[in-house]
């Protein structure tokens, strides 16, 4: 199975995914508020925020890892790309992704999906956030790991769109 296969796009809501692991788009204070942080907390319970205020702030372009609470994900990994209330930047976006993932390679996790992240509450540019986190992924599969398949959930129909176009984009630069 080659890299291309390894990575899907997906339209629909990250807390129902059935995967080791779900991403949020954490700030650094990992308080739990709105938009997807949000939604975890109102479906996995709020052992989650307690669990990320035992870990405390944490710097941006890095990540924490909680368990998933009433998820069917075992493990919620925070990527904190901004500040509480502050926006992403794209080498926080870049930073807090490639540390997800190696989070998620550390516990020996199989599957982890990922909302946009900066790319609502963060004011990131959707596609700019597609093709960081994309190639982010793709990076992440040159090198040993234990991740068989990495999905991009995105919730609404234009946030899919623009993933599905940066992805077709990449591909085709990797067909040459």
């Amino acid at each position: 199975m080659g890299v291309v296969d390894k990575i899907r796009l997906v339209q629909g809501d990250i807390t129902e995914m059935d995967v080791d692991a779900v991403v949020n788009a954490a700030n650094n204070d990992l308080v739990l508020g709105a938009g997807v942080a949000g939604a975890i907390r109102r479906k996995g319970g709020d052992t989650i925020q307690r669990e990320c205020n035992e870990i405390g702030r944490i710097p941006v372009g890095t990540a924490a890892i909680t368990g998933g609470g009433n998820l069917k994900a075992r493990w919620v990994i925070h990527a904190a790309s901004m500040e509480l209330g502050g926006s992403t930047t794209a080498s926080a976006l870049r930073g807090s992704t490639e540390l997800s993932l190696h989070l998620a390679r550390q516990k020996n996790l199989k599957t982890i999906a990922f909302p946009a992240i900066g790319a609502g509450i963060g004011g990131f540019p959707t596609r700019e956030c597609a093709e960081i986190m994309l190639r982010a992924a793709m990076e992440h599969f040159r090198q040993p790991t234990s991740l068989e398949t990495v999905y991009f959930v995105l919730y609404d129909k234009a946030a899919f769109d623009v993933f599905q176009s940066a992805w077709e984009k990449i591909r085709a630069e990797l067909r040459g």
